[in-house]
């Protein structure tokens, strides 16, 4: 009986660090499955929506002439890095502050979760600091490529380059953070998806207070009105950034979805995919067509500007339309295109690759038409959204571009823009095989 008594006192004691880990065993996937595919999900959309930059980049530098296609590559790799550091020394906690007052917030540095976080410190309900940081930075980066290109051939480096730390370090994270911070339009019920205001339309506010400020390329507009056509220097190069847009696009729209954790939401991420492809596909195919009837051959930067006026026209909702619906969607704005390129010229607003049109004029569009397919959505609250936005982007941008104006100037002599702002601004040329002797 002690033998037994002895044996069975062991066996316990045995047991018992089994027992305890038992009981303090790491949570079942059930818990951290939502956080870890929702993590993975805003790394795999961040790296989509980051490839835009390049995208952005080589789009322009098709679209303006061969002098400035340098000078239009160092805007572009330098916005996407003074906006990465900018998000992380104000924007993020700027835009998403938690509780306050629902209009105006200057947040601090981001911290990142230690490294190894354990489960139990992490915020299994969402996503890693570090994945939503990178998802949300990529964003202003983007909005800030709109302006590049509508202020192109005509535009200092240095004072461009502070408009964008204004930019993307105040201006852009205190009105996202009206909507997607949990701010006064968020608690009004405004919608917007994925962006075609809060990014879009602001970086289109932008454009058009710096083209206007700016003013017009030399010899673009005639005393006579007549409109001088100024050709891109590769509209390969052009077209290849206008695909790559529109690949990342789908990490723009689809990481939008915020979760990848259950069954539902992986399937409206690949709804979501397949209504910006077909949204795209329409603003294309109705480029094509209405620039065929009106200039009797079809025009190729329009119908590139097409697909992403289609794009910027879905993103405000691309849940929740049917493809038939993504379609008709994408394809008003491919007709919104076409029709306003002209209009801006009529008004003598130089916008060299057409961002003004495609990102401001398609992106309040797209915010209109979430009414007809997200039956919590009004009209009177939508236009309520894009005339604030409108009224804080244009009027900030107005003050900002005529401080720099006043200040160190913006705009680079006439010698300097007839020479080409590679060689007079950087003293390099993109294209030196092609310089005259």
């Amino acid at each position: 009986m002690t033998n037994f008594k002895t044996i069975a006192t062991a066996a316990a004691l045995i047991a018992l660090p089994s027992l305890a880990f038992a009981q303090d065993a790491a949570p079942g996937f059930d818990e951290i499955g939502p956080y870890i595919m929702t993590t993975l999900l805003f790394c795999m959309a961040g790296f989509l929506v980051f490839f835009m930059a390049a995208g952005f980049a080589m789009l322009e530098g098709g679209l303006v002439r061969s002098k400035n296609v340098t000078m239009q590559m160092t805007k572009n790799i330098a916005l996407f890095s003074i906006a990465a550091i900018m998000y992380w020394l104000v924007g993020f906690n700027t835009m998403y502050p938690g509780d306050f007052n629902g209009w105006f917030s200057i947040g601090g540095q981001t911290t990142l979760d230690p490294v190894g976080v354990a489960a139990a410190d992490a915020a299994l309900d969402y996503a890693s600091v570090g994945s939503d940081f990178f998802f949300q930075l990529v964003f202003v980066a983007a909005t800030a490529s709109i302006v590049s290109g509508a202020v192109a051939e005509r535009i200092k480096l240095w004072p461009f380059l502070i408009f964008v730390i204004v930019l993307t370090g105040f201006m852009y994270p205190i009105s996202g953070s009206w909507q997607w911070g949990g701010g006064w339009l968020s608690e009004a019920g405004f919608s917007d998806f994925a962006g075609s205001t809060v990014v879009h339309s602001v970086g289109g506010w932008a454009a058009l207070a710096g083209a206007i400020v700016l003013g017009p390329r030399l010899g673009k507009y005639g005393k006579d009105g007549k409109v001088t056509p100024m050709p891109g220097s590769n509209l390969a190069l052009a077209t290849l950034g206008t695909f790559i847009l529109w690949l990342g696009w789908f990490g723009f729209n689809g990481g939008s979805q915020l979760a990848m954790g259950t069954v539902g939401d992986v399937s409206d991420v690949s709804r979501i995919f397949a209504n910006t492809n077909m949204a795209a596909a329409a603003g294309a195919v109705t480029a094509l067509i209405l620039t065929q009837i009106l200039y009797k051959k079809p025009d190729l930067t329009m119908v590139l500007n097409g697909a992403l006026a289609g794009l910027v026209s879905i993103t405000a909702e691309p849940l929740a339309p049917t493809l038939f619906g993504a379609l008709w969607i994408g394809a008003v704005g491919g007709i919104i295109v076409v029709l306003t390129i002209p209009m801006l010229d009529k008004f003598k607003i130089d916008d060299v690759v057409g961002a003004i049109p495609v990102h401001l004029f398609a992106g309040i569009w797209g915010t209109i038409a979430v009414i007809f397919y997200n039956s919590d959505a009004s009209l009177m609250t939508q236009l309520t959204g894009i005339v604030a936005y409108g009224v804080f982007t244009f009027v900030g941008s107005l003050i900002v571009w005529f401080i720099l104006k006043a200040t160190m100037g913006i705009r680079c002599s006439e010698e300097d823009e007839i020479a080409g702002l590679d060689v007079s601004e950087l003293g390099m040329e993109a294209y030196p095989e092609f310089a005259k002797g």
